[in-house]
């Protein structure tokens, strides 16, 4: 398994936003082991939220050669000619080093927002993914019902051949997993909104829906973004993280959230981790809850070598 690290968009305890604080993190993601970075999208959130593509824009010089992702951009929000000009402009920024996790948005207040009904969110964003990656790809592209699109090939593209990846984000629904085989190069699940049990069995299932499109299973890649993070070997410490900060933060169970994500100890991480490469998972983002250089600094000397380990073990003949 490899991890990624989340961009801090948001605050938990009074950090601030500044770029600063998110170089910071680039750039221990960088140097502690980690495969890449990401940013994720809310237009509206229960706490002010940095803008995701932008934020990655500004650490792409800090964070070469590790991959940068969208986990996701709200395509059906953004509509395809805007978020395809600024995936492209990263992309050739990074040098070809970005993959775009997308999805619709789960939240209302996002649509509310923008003045889109809720309801019309699968139909637009399956047009919006459609045109986006004929965008991104440099070949044509017909308007919609619901998006316009240019004449002509926009400029200057990805520097990536074919393309940026496109990769969807589902939670594991049968729905949602069949757009994923239709529709992606790749799957982004949810870290709490998922265990290492429901994301083996959706696993399955992708796997079922792809040989129904007629394509493999064997090499299409997932993640898992969203893993909230605080690595202590003090329990009371991450018991007020868990209680205090992420589940009113959420609007979670806390006891259902301490299943689910990377508070506590070393041994509590390795196992949750180790679970869900068990169960397939190639990647995951971990999402710190503050203090995010050491929180990847422990997560790249006491958690990544034994994935590493394992995931070689498991790689070896028998």
């Amino acid at each position: 398994m490899e991890l990624g690290a989340h961009l801090p968009l948001i605050e938990f305890g009074g950090e601030g936003q500044s770029l600063t604080r998110i170089r910071g993190a680039a750039e221990a993601a960088r140097d502690c082991g980690f495969a890449a970075v990401s940013a994720n999208d809310h237009f509206i959130f229960s706490t002010p939220w940095l803008d995701g593509p932008t934020a990655l824009a500004a650490v792409i010089e800090h964070t070469a050669p590790l991959e940068l992702a969208t986990t996701v951009s709200l395509a059906a929000l953004r509509g395809p000619v805007p978020l395809a000009k600024s995936l492209a402009a990263i992309d050739l920024l990074s040098g070809g080093r970005l993959v775009a996790g997308v999805g619709p948005g789960s939240s209302e207040r996002g649509y509310d927002a923008v003045g889109i009904a809720f309801e019309d969110r699968w139909a637009r964003f399956e047009e919006a993914v459609a045109l986006l990656r004929a965008l991104l790809a440099g070949e044509p592209a017909n308007p919609g019902e619901r998006f316009a699109v240019p004449d002509q090939s926009l400029a200057p593209a990805p520097v990536r051949p074919g393309g940026v990846p496109i990769w969807i984000g589902s939670w594991g629904s049968a729905a949602g997993l069949r757009r994923v085989a239709r529709l992606g190069d790749g799957w982004l699940a949810s870290a709490y909104n998922t265990t290492p049990g429901r994301f083996a069995q959706a696993r399955a299932r992708l796997a079922e829906a792809l040989q129904g499109q007629g394509r493999s299973s064997d090499h299409f890649p997932n993640g898992l973004a969203t893993m909230w993070t605080w690595i202590t070997e003090d329990r009371a410490g991450a018991e007020r993280m868990l209680r205090g900060v992420l589940a009113p933060l959420l609007g979670r169970d806390p006891d259902q959230l301490a299943r689910q994500v990377c508070i506590g100890g070393r041994g509590h991480c390795l196992e949750l981790l180790g679970r869900f490469a068990e169960a397939g998972c190639d990647r995951v983002y971990l999402w710190p809850l503050g203090d995010e250089p050491r929180q990847l600094e422990i997560a790249g000397e006491e958690l990544l070598p034994h994935l590493i380990a394992a995931r070689s073990s498991r790689l070896e003949p028998s």
